[in-house]
């Protein structure tokens, strides 16, 4: 299917090479080199809610968590169509219950790793060269990863080494960045989307975008993490992650969006849930994923569509379903979701850098998946020790971003998670967020 619409998209395409530069306002100047920062705080906090039980993986009620981030984006240009970016990074503070008890976790600025005291790490270091092939020009802002200039509308675009898989598949102009729209982990990512990543969301690989008109296609190959949700990378694709991705933007009465299929293939060593479920009936020993793990493949598509409706407000959409027999690798607990959701941006009343958003999600998981948590199976995020009323995981997000200067928001954010960790027997969790966001 992937080299089927590869070949029709690059016949396609073709008519594009020959013609000449689009014309344009002037050129963007050229940058050679950039250096760019940002700084993130986030405090959450969850009220009471019904918690007849806990797990070891299960959300306690009435809690209260931070973190923060500071990063710096230093980009230089070694020659034309080339960059090298470095993002050394300062992080600390934790996730509610330690980033735990829910599988669309509250807070994609919480990693899977919490120290209560600031640590160093590099997480991102790569290359991108962008080679042109005709097509017009079109200009680049200058911003965090990306240096200015202009390039061919035709293209293709390598980058390789550390950086996120979500930096280059599943992007949206309107539900992608925790740091300045929603903070829920599957409003920012399809929830089926079992990217490769270490514990704080990186993965060294390389990806190679050919862009040819309305039309963009995508593939890639990155290094899993040694263990399921593990800290530490493979480093020789031993077990390794192949995605590709197909989009075609397009414009509706003059308004810009975009329609991607992304599909994921995890190969690596992963267990099957029922034969966990079986060995523990057989031996009597507790239910572990690790002794039944062996090699496999696991799978996934979802579809992602964003569309501007006015100057000021647009819609977006996600549906996914990945393989729910087998353990998710590096991501969260959800064989299939759904999310839809609206932005508003606010000069309707006077405050046009102002942002209003709100998405509404649906995350479920397969029969296999079900009876191992009710069997007392611990998942990535989610485990209560029992499932006896399994339902889907059911969240609404709102938030109100405040543009108080130039480089400077805050946002207020209130989530409703119905059934936290599958379990109709807990929550609902209301969850309150304040952040902070400063950026140059």
């Amino acid at each position: 299917m992937t080299k089927t619409l590869f070949l029709a998209v690059a016949a396609g395409c073709l008519s594009f090479l020959p013609l000449p530069a689009a014309a344009q306002d002037a050129d963007q100047p050229t940058q050679d080199w950039a250096v760019h920062g940002q700084a993130t705080f986030v405090v959450q906090g969850v009220g009471g809610f019904a918690s007849p039980y806990r797990g070891t993986n299960s959300l306690a009620p009435k809690q209260a968590k931070e973190t923060v981030d500071a990063t710096l984006f230093l980009g230089v240009r070694p020659w034309a169509g080339g960059e090298i970016w470095a993002n050394p990074e300062i992080d600390q503070g934790f996730g509610l219950s330690n980033t735990l008890g829910v599988a669309g976790f509250p807070s994609a600025e919480a990693y899977k790793v919490g120290r209560s005291n600031p640590y160093f790490r590099l997480q991102r270091l790569f290359f991108r060269q962008t080679i042109g092939l005709g097509g017009g020009h079109e200009n680049i802002a200058p911003g965090a990863n990306q240096l200015g200039g202009t390039r061919d509308g035709n293209r293709v675009v390598i980058t390789a080494g550390k950086f996120g898989v979500g930096d280059v598949f599943d992007t949206n102009a309107y539900a992608h960045d925790p740091r300045s729209d929603f903070l829920n982990w599957a409003a920012v990512d399809a929830g089926t989307f079992d990217y490769a990543a270490d514990a704080w969301g990186y993965s060294t690989g390389v990806a190679v975008e050919y862009y040819c008109g309305a039309w963009t296609l995508r593939v890639g190959a990155f290094n899993l993490s040694k263990v399921p949700n593990g800290e530490t990378l493979e480093r020789d694709f031993s077990q390794f992650q192949l995605d590709a991705e197909i989009e075609h933007r397009h414009s509706i009465a003059g308004h810009p969006g975009a329609v991607r299929v992304t599909l994921f293939r995890n190969h690596g060593r992963f267990s099957r849930y029922d034969d966990a479920l079986a060995r523990a009936a057989v031996t009597g020993e507790p239910i572990d994923l690790a002794l039944t793990r062996r090699p496999m493949t696991r799978i996934g598509v979802h579809f992602n569509l964003e569309q501007e409706l006015t100057g000021n407000l647009g819609v977006f959409a996600r549906a996914g379903i990945a393989d729910g027999a087998i353990e998710p690798y590096d991501f969260t607990d959800i064989d299939r979701t759904a999310q839809i959701g609206a932005m508003l941006h606010g000069a309707g009343w006077g405050r046009k850098d102002d942002r209003i958003g709100l998405a509404l999600i649906a995350n479920g998981i397969s029969a296999e998946h079900r009876r191992y948590l009710a069997s007392g199976g611990i998942g990535v995020l989610v485990g209560d020790g029992k499932l006896p009323d399994a339902g889907a995981e059911e969240i609404a997000e709102l938030f109100y971003a405040l543009h108080i200067a130039p480089a400077f928001e805050a946002t207020v954010d209130a989530q409703h998670i119905a059934n936290p960790g599958y379990n109709r027997e807990r929550g609902p969790a209301n969850v309150l967020a304040l952040r902070l966001h400063a950026a140059f």
